[in-house]
């Protein structure tokens, strides 16, 4: 398996730039992102493009000589380009990070992204599935390993609303069947502790029986591949979509679709905002909020659909 599909490795990505002294600089803040942050690789990787962006426009100005104008003329280059709000906001919070790493290591004497905001998008909600298109996506008939462990990857999805990265990186010792929780480990190396679904947790169990048979000794990861080895993010997007093809689900299937409609579900059910955010491991409930967003939106249809007073005339 390529090291691009290993979610637990904390190698610094490769520079795809010439080298000098800006990307001397880029390599140094990728190495604090994975080893002082312990940010994953391919998050590293995000973080690298994003700067590798800056370093671009800059051209032979170096970071350091970079004015707020640089970085406006910049923005609206990007956006000229196609890039949407989400995105530059995304980018000039990396920018924002890098500024904060040159100051601290490399004396680095202003911060020019500061105060420069990304333009307005429109906002969107998550896509996530209805219920009966989840509970058809997960009724795999389960006739060999392989589809074992696929039924078990998509009901653990549903089930715990895990993200892509902290499926990948699961251990079988991470899953507690006698009170029905799988120990995660999220985003800057937290650790939770989210239920599982007893569906999800009959999946795993009969997974668990056909991994015995196929993994290698050495090997530590809940999902594996035929080969034995770690089932890596890429591939198990991969299976999530082919799954969902299988199974006749129309919608363009992927795990954090399916995280989305854990939490669009549960909060639909219990109404339980600050429950959901844990179990999401969100660290600020704003995020959680767009979830009531989308219930909203739910009801509204409902309404539309079965209120005397909403329904059109013909």
């Amino acid at each position: 398996m390529t090291a691009r599909g290993r979610r637990q490795s904390t190698a610094t990505p490769p520079a795809t730039a010439a080298s000098g002294p800006a990307q001397q600089l880029l390599q140094g803040y990728l190495r604090h992102l994975t080893h002082e942050r312990r940010l994953a690789a391919h998050t590293a990787t995000n973080y690298r493009r994003d700067i590798e962006a800056l370093l671009d426009f800059a051209g032979a100005t170096p970071p350091a000589g970079l004015q707020a104008h640089d970085i406006r003329r910049g923005i609206a280059q990007l956006h000229g380009k196609g890039l949407d709000g989400r995105s530059l906001a995304r980018m000039l919070s990396a920018w924002r990070g890098f500024y904060h790493f040159l100051a601290r290591d490399h004396g680095c004497t202003h911060n020019p992204c500061v105060g420069i905001r990304a333009p307005k998008s429109a906002k969107r909600l998550p896509q996530a599935l209805s219920p009966d298109e989840a509970r058809q996506l997960v009724e795999i008939d389960a006739t060999d390993a392989l589809a074992v462990r696929d039924k078990a990857m998509l009901e653990l999805f549903y089930s715990s609303g895990l993200r892509l990265a902290e499926l990948a990186a699961l251990a079988p010792d991470d899953v507690h069947f006698a009170d029905a929780t799988v120990r995660v480990t999220g985003k800057g190396g937290k650790t939770r502790i989210v239920p599982v679904g007893r569906h999800a947790a009959a999946a795993l169990q009969a997974w668990l029986k056909q991994r015995a048979a196929i993994t290698r000794l050495d090997e530590q990861a809940l999902f594996v591949n035929q080969q034995g080895r770690r089932l890596g993010p890429r591939a198990i997007q991969a299976r999530v979509r082919q799954r969902a093809l299988q199974q006749g689900v129309a919608a363009r299937v992927h795990p954090h679709m399916l995280r989305h409609s854990f939490a669009s579900h549960v909060l639909q059910s219990s109404g339980d905002l600050r429950a959901v955010q844990e179990m999401l491991g969100h660290s600020s409930i704003s995020t959680t909020q767009v979830y009531t967003q989308m219930d909203f939106q739910h009801l509204a249809k409902v309404y539309d659909a079965a209120h005397p007073r909403a329904k059109k005339k013909n």
